[in-house]
């Protein structure tokens, strides 16, 4: 999993630089604390962006799909500090798959085509939705996750990669609405 804040430059400008880093720094525990409850770990953050590793796919859907829904409620706790606006949306995107796990600096990293495909497809998240690879959705616990959601089978061309890649994007602002979480 890749995460990463839409609009952070802006959101530095218009708060300042303290309130703004507080504001990621307090994101990042907001993550990783739910990360964590779905048995994921973060790798790293990159600035503003976080990669995590799960075991399951199921895993990793379920948290991106708990981030998506507990946004709103970190935005009203942290609204005071921007004059009442959401400060923060969230850019996901998920792909399962081998890769090369390394020890650099005393912690484990991970490398390779499966890394560098989720980084692409966080790139094509517009915030607030979840971009989640066709292989990915294969996977019976994700299929179960995906059964009752808003989704749109897109493709794009991402940089590295010869030909278009197929991907599914749940907007969760989509299923909000429908179910009344709002």
């Amino acid at each position: 999993m890749f995460t990463d804040l839409r609009g952070s430059t802006a959101l530095y400008e218009s708060i300042g630089d303290a309130r703004a880093y507080g504001l990621v720094r307090d994101h990042f525990a907001f993550l990783t604390g739910i990360v964590r409850e779905h048995d994921g770990a973060v790798v790293k953050t990159i600035g503003d962006a976080v990669m995590a590793a799960f075991v399951e796919p199921g895993q990793a859907l379920a948290a991106a799909l708990e981030i998506q829904q507990a946004v709103s409620a970190f935005n009203r706790e942290h609204a005071l500090a921007a004059g009442g606006e959401d400060l923060v949306a969230i850019k996901i995107g998920i792909h399962e798959g081998a890769c090369i796990a390394v020890t650099l600096n005393d912690r484990l990293d991970y490398f390779g085509s499966t890394v560098n495909m989720t980084a692409r497809l966080e790139g094509q998240s517009r915030g607030g939705d979840i971009i989640v690879s066709t292989r990915m959705a294969e996977d019976p616990a994700v299929a179960t996750l995906l059964a009752d959601r808003q989704i749109s089978k897109e493709s794009a061309e991402l940089r590295g990669f010869d030909a278009p890649v197929e991907f599914l994007r749940i907007d969760e602002a989509m299923h909000k609405v429908a179910s009344g979480d709002q």
